[in-house]
Formats: C-alpha cells, sequence, structure tokens
C-alpha cells in the first residue's frame, strides 16, 4: 500500500508542477502590456513579491523533509520567474513605485526569510525545526489563498467579471486539488490542508464568474436595446446643419417606403439588364406609375 501511495503522490506531484508551470506563467501577457507601454502604471508589485517570498519558504521546508523533490522543482522554477517579474517591474516601474518594491523586497525576501531562516536554524533542531517551518508555510499559504476574496467582493460589488480571468481561476483550482492529493497521499499536513481553502475559493471565484458573466450580458442588452428603439430621423440641409427631427414613422409608411426602394432596384436591374431593349423605358415609366402613393410626412 505505502508503494502504490507513493506512486500517486508522485503522479499527483507531476501533474501540480505542470499546472503550477502555467499558472507561473500567467502574467507574461501583463508584462507583455508594460513592455508595449514602458511603463508599469495600473499595475502593483505586490502578487510577485509575494509569490517569490512563497516560493522560497517552500523550498526550505522542502529541503527539511524527504520526498519532496517535486516541491523544489516546481518553486525553483517559480523563485527564478517570480525574480524576473520583479526585475521587469523595477525597470519600467516609476520612482514612487520602485521605492516601494525595493521596500518590500527588503522586508519579506530578507528581513522576513532572513529572520525565519535564522530563528529555525539556531532555535530548533531535527524533526521540530521542519515541523516549525511547515507551519509558517501552512499559515503564509492561507493568507494567499484569503488574498482572492477582494477580487471576490469587487466582482459582488460592480456585478462585473472584468478583473477576474477565469482561465486563471481555473488553474489555480486544479493546482489546489493537485497539491492537496500530493499532502494527503505523503500524511503531510502542511501541504495539503492550505489548499483545501485554496479549492474552495477558486470554485467560488468559478461559480461568481458563471453568474456575474451571464448578468453583464442581459445588462449590455438592455442598455443597447432602448438605444435603437430611441433612433430619429433628422433632416440636414446642404451644409450638414441639423434642421429639425421628423416624428417617428408608422408601420404603414415604413412598408411605403421599403415597396419604393424595391422598385426602384428592380429598375436600376432591369435597364442594366437590357441595355439595348427599347421598351425597358417604357416598362420603368409603368412601373412609376403603378407605385402606392405614399403618406406624407409633415416635419414640426
Amino acid at each position: 500500500m505505502a508503494g502504490i501511495s507513493g506512486h500517486w503522490a508522485f503522479a499527483f506531484g507531476v501533474l501540480g508542477n505542470i499546472i503550477s508551470f502555467i499558472v507561473f506563467l500567467s502574467p507574461i501577457p501583463t508584462f507583455y502590456k508594460i513592455y508595449k507601454k514602458k511603463s508599469t502604471e495600473g499595475y502593483q508589485s505586490i502578487p510577485y513579491v509575494v509569490a517569490l517570498f512563497s516560493s522560497m519558504l517552500w523550498i526550505y521546508y522542502a529541503f527539511l523533509k524527504t520526498n519532496t523533490t517535486l516541491l523544489i522543482t516546481i518553486n525553483s522554477f517559480g523563485v527564478f520567474i517570480e525574480t524576473i517579474y520583479v526585475g521587469f517591474y523595477l525597470f519600467y516601474a516609476p520612482k514612487k513605485a520602485r521605492v516601494q518594491t525595493v521596500k518590500m523586497l527588503l522586508l519579506s525576501v530578507v528581513g522576513g526569510f532572513g529572520a525565519i531562516l535564522l530563528v529555525t536554524q539556531f532555535l530548533f533542531k531535527g524533526a521540530i525545526r521542519g515541523q516549525v517551518v511547515g507551519w509558517i508555510c501552512l499559515v503564509f499559504s492561507l493568507c494567499v489563498f484569503v488574498a482572492p476574496l477582494g477580487i471576490v467582493r469587487q466582482v459582488i460589488e460592480t456585478k462585473s467579471v472584468e478583473y477576474m480571468p477565469l482561465l486563471l481561476s481555473v488553474f489555480l483550482t486544479l493546482s489546489a486539488v493537485a497539491w492537496f492529493f500530493y499532502g494527503l497521499l505523503l500524511k503531510d499536513i502542511n501541504i495539503a490542508a492550505p489548499n483545501v481553502l485554496g479549492f474552495i475559493f477558486g470554485i467560488l471565484q468559478i461559480v461568481l464568474y458563471v453568474i456575474y458573466s451571464k448578468k453583464e450580458k442581459v445588462i449590455l442588452k438592455e442598455q443597447i436595446l432602448p438605444e435603437i428603439q430611441k433612433l430619429e430621423v433628422i433632416v440636414k440641409d446642404e451644409n450638414m446643419n441639423v434642421n429639425k427631427k421628423l416624428p417617428e414613422l408608422t408601420q404603414e409608411q415604413i412598408i411605403d417606403i421599403v415597396n419604393l426602394a424595391g422598385l426602384l432596384v428592380s429598375d436600376k436591374m432591369q435597364v442594366s439588364t437590357c441595355p439595348h431593349d427599347t421598351n425597358c423605358g417604357v416598362k420603368a415609366a409603368t412601373n412609376v406609375e403603378n407605385m402606392p402613393k405614399l403618406h406624407t410626412i409633415e416635419a414640426s
């Protein structure tokens, strides 16, 4: 049984690596926009600094445990890619945003991680050290998973899913599932527990997306239809100056206009198809005489 659970743990670990790899690459379109604009205005560096700090914590925890190679591989890539993101952000950020990002880096990556490393190395030994670092990772991961509540609140208040991409929510949910089973099969609560919350919030975001994306479509229809119904006929002179607005056409008047247009088109087609027929002009005149009389539209 231990061998079977080990194989399943490896499978879920590989799956978690693949999904997390995609999640780590998801900000690339954002940084492409930053590159095109040559500015980071409208974007914050907090998510990338937090992700960098989280990856460093999990690597440290993985080195204190056994059979956690897959945890090391994906978080090593996380440290690499998040460092590039932060560096890219610093390069294009204005002075104020650059200073704030540097402060966060010093506070979290240098100060925070450095303090955790020193305290756990000198105050704790053996298995106790791994448990303490594991609990720190667990608490920090819970905080990271709670962070999307701000987006959830924004979606509910604005009734818009503009700032909550569905694809990213789906991948984060799948990632939580994979890492939950990986931790469960390894009997490691520090890996499994945070991903329960991650799965719940992921499902919540997907449900909200489905609900409010439908409402957005309904609202757009309600806004567009009245505008179409309020269309008016406007009379313009030769200088394109608006003179008067004509009253709305009745159904009978609309039918007459359509009939007139149809007759004119048919006459043009007839002349073009029989240019050498001397009776074409007679036929056209006959058609004009037989046209229904239009209702007069008086300008008010």
